[in-house]
């Protein structure tokens, strides 16, 4: 068997054994064709029959060459699950060659033959594509809203004559000016010298050093000259060259689907200050709304917290420990094939894939969740909100039954499930092609009419049992440019979207019960600052990650996300040293949303459970407790100030957790010192992140402030230097507002 897919599996980092590279092809540039064959085949080649501008038709015959198989980009990014690796050992073979592609304009029919050893001939099908080259285009290709910014004569295109793929043009860039935003970002503050794009992808753990995000925009703030932004209006993947190749220019480039002299692609201009900028972009593209003052209490959650006895005894420890929490998320809670039932719970097969009510479920004394509203309802008591956590897929493995099947035999019934082309030209369910939930179907949450029929099963959730929100994580599953949505949209625009449509249906869910819509996301896009809360993926307890997580926080902060949090110390492999798990407890208090959280580590023995009293006894530290201790309570005291801050960041745009080049985007050290942040109007806010730290250098900006511990005055403007024992954040209060925030630290002092 040999088997070639022209389009790959949608990868956007890395090239699949048996796919086209490039996937239009570029004239000038090679042109890879690769398949994947079982052992018996012992050679391979293709034919390549090319047609030219001028209808000229020639035939080549190249042998394929052995090649290291990938798949999905195992072998790059590694994998989600352990089972990720078990894929990479599949016996399947990999055979590829490079071929120069013709000219422009160039049409190519080519079809593989692959021969066993007995000498039996294996044939594919023809497959086709038309060559594109790159040429200078007119400056109208790429339209603008706002001051025109384009460098003119800087574009260039990416076409076959008669359709446009890529667009290439160039943005100013002075001396001195600094370009920082881009979504949720990892690495650094200011990307200048840097190349990246945006296209969403689950990059599990080190995302500051493989530079990849969940949560991108092509959205940007050009600081430290006259001031301005720019957005590139468009959901399809963008690449940004921000003056690596040439100091003096944003280099764009932008898939785009235009027809040939049409305008491809619009660039929306702002000018001002950051402030002002994201102001613009937000009115454009959707604001956050303000959400109820409990989201920013603490909030907690381990995998392994996985039954209503286990939830209780967490959060009864936590009334012991005297460490008040806000917000419990319950991960493993269901069935894990429906994500809407309770695991153990008995009930009739909605056959139809109606939604079920409360009273259709029967809750065994002796199964994990014998009373999940009691639950709830005890919890509610004792002012503990509780969300659960959802998959948008219907899982495939292990083959469904019971609802599971009657939910995905009702799924394509109803047509509410995101497609591809199969191989008779129409189309079919799309499998998921990510290493989490392999095969998994997904539905079209951009679609109402499908987010609607999803979301109705989880709708007795809320109103009958009561839960107050959803982390809906796993936004990042639809990959290929030929994914077709309800609407039309193929994957190369939509699949961008669909993070954002996904927070949105389960805020619609939430807000249609009368709840506020409390969503907590770790994918998006522009357009998810309207949908809910974030926090920044999965990552390793590392002080590494630790950076990597505040340079996330501020990124995503200026392009306009209010609420945002990580797990605290991260959530998987080594627990924290106690060092690094108070310095994060330290920073998370000021930070939007402040939570913990911990992997699934199947019981094993020590617990790797993130609670302040698992790391206190795995540890050995007994500061673990009273200091995470007295910063709940700190947390506690602040929340009346964080909620009228939020209220203020929706009014004037100005972020919660705002980087210091807000404030003043010609202040050197906004840059110098970049994980720094205001928190709000009248907090400015230095964590200690690297170990080892006990004197803290903080770049104090200009300003009369007062030490938050001491209340002693400080003169702004400066560098501040002060010891920092383990119970100690440089936290500054504007000089005016300390008569108003004293009772909030003197407490904790």
């Amino acid at each position: 068997m040999i088997r070639h897919r022209p389009l790959g599996s949608g990868h956007p980092y890395s090239v699949d054994t048996e796919q086209r590279w490039p996937l239009d092809p570029v004239a000038g540039e090679p042109l890879r064709l690769g398949v994947r064959a079982t052992p018996e085949v012992e050679a391979v080649q293709v034919e390549v029959e090319i047609t030219d501008a001028a209808g000229a038709l020639r035939t080549e015959r190249h042998p394929l060459a052995r090649v290291a198989s990938t798949s999905r980009g195992q072998t790059i990014d590694g994998g989600h699950l352990a089972s990720a690796q078990a894929r990479l050992a599949r016996r399947a073979g990999g055979w590829a060659v490079e071929v120069p592609a013709p000219e422009a304009g160039s049409a190519i029919r080519y079809r593989f033959e692959g021969r066993t050893a007995g000498g039996d001939l294996q044939r594919t099908r023809a497959f086709e594509a038309v060559v594109s080259g790159w040429a200078d285009a007119s400056d109208d290709v790429v339209a603008t809203d706002g001051a025109r910014r384009v460098v003119p004569g800087s574009v260039q295109v990416l076409t076959d004559g008669t359709r446009v793929r890529r667009v290439r043009f160039a943005l100013p860039l002075v001396a001195g000016e600094h370009v920082t935003g881009f979504g949720e970002r990892f690495d650094r503050l200011d990307h200048r010298g840097t190349e990246l794009d945006s296209v969403v992808f689950e990059q599990y753990k080190s995302q500051g050093a493989e530079r990849k995000t969940y949560l991108p925009m092509p959205f940007a703030h050009v600081v430290g000259g006259e001031g301005w932004g720019f957005h590139v209006r468009t959901s399809r993947r963008v690449w940004f060259d921000v003056g690596a190749s040439s100091p003096d220019r944003i280099v764009v480039e932008v898939e785009t689907d235009a027809a040939a002299g049409e305008p491809a692609v619009t660039v929306a201009c702002y000018d001002g200050t950051p402030t002002a900028v994201l102001d613009a972009f937000l009115a454009e593209v959707g604001r956050p709304e303000e959400l109820p003052d409990w989201v920013f209490r603490l909030w907690a959650s381990g995998n392994e917290w996985n039954t209503q006895a286990e939830v209780m005894r967490q959060m009864d420890l936590h009334r012991d420990h005297d460490v008040p929490v806000g917000s419990v998320v319950i991960e493993a809670w269901s069935d894990e094939r429906t994500f809407t039932a309770f695991r153990d719970a008995r009930y009739e097969v909605s056959e139809d894939g109606a939604p079920h009510r409360l009273a259709d479920f029967d809750f065994p004394a002796d199964g994990a969740w014998p009373d999940p509203k009691g639950m709830v309802d005890e919890l509610h008591d004792r002012d503990i909100r509780v969300h659960l956590w959802q998959i948008p897929l219907l899982k495939a493995r292990p083959h469904p039954t019971g609802q599971a099947r009657a939910d995905a035999l009702a799924a394509a019934r109803e047509g509410v499930l995101i497609r591809e082309p199969d191989a008779r030209g129409g189309l079919r369910p799309y499998r998921n092609r990510g290493w989490w939930f392999p095969l998994s179907t997904m539905p079209d949450l951009t679609d109402e009419r499908a987010a609607r029929w999803w979301t109705e099963k989880r709708r007795y959730l809320v109103e009958e049992v009561g839960i107050d929100g959803f982390k809906t994580d796993g936004g990042e599953h639809a990959w290929g440019r030929e994914l077709a949505y309800l609407d039309g949209t193929r994957g190369g625009e939509g699949n961008n979207r669909f993070p954002v449509a996904y927070a949105k249906a389960y805020g619609d869910l939430l807000r249609s019960a009368g709840k506020a819509p409390v969503t907590f996301s770790r994918a998006g896009f522009t357009g998810s600052q309207a949908h809910g809360a974030f926090w920044a993926g999965d990552e390793n307890s590392t002080w590494d990650a630790f950076r990597w997580s505040m340079f996330a926080g501020l990124s995503a902060a200026a392009s306009g996300i209010l609420y945002w949090g990580w797990d605290l110390a991260g959530f998987s492999g080594d627990l924290p040293s106690a060092e690094l798990y108070l310095r994060a407890t330290a920073a998370s208090t000021f930070v939007p949303i402040m939570q913990y959280h911990s992997e699934f580590n199947h019981h094993r023995r020590p617990s790797r459970d993130r609670t302040p009293w698992n790391l206190a006894e795995q540890t050995g530290d007994d500061r673990v407790l009273p200091v995470f201790r007295a910063f709940a309570h700190l947390r506690e005291r602040l929340v009346p100030y964080l909620a009228a801050e939020a209220a203020e960041s929706v009014r004037t745009s100005a972020p919660l957790m705002r980087p210091v080049y807000f404030d003043h985007p010609s202040l050197e050290t906004a840059w110098t010192h970049p994980l720094q942040w205001f928190l709000g109007r009248d907090l400015f806010v230095s964590p200690v992140v690297t170990e080892g730290e006990t004197e803290h250098e903080t770049a104090l900006p200009p300003g009369e402030w007062a030490d938050a511990w001491t209340g002693e005055p400080v003169a702004g403007d400066a560098i501040v230097r002060a010891d920092v024992p383990i119970d100690r954040i440089p936290v500054f209060v504007r000089a005016a507002a300390w008569p108003t925030l004293r009772g909030v630290f003197e407490a904790r002092a």
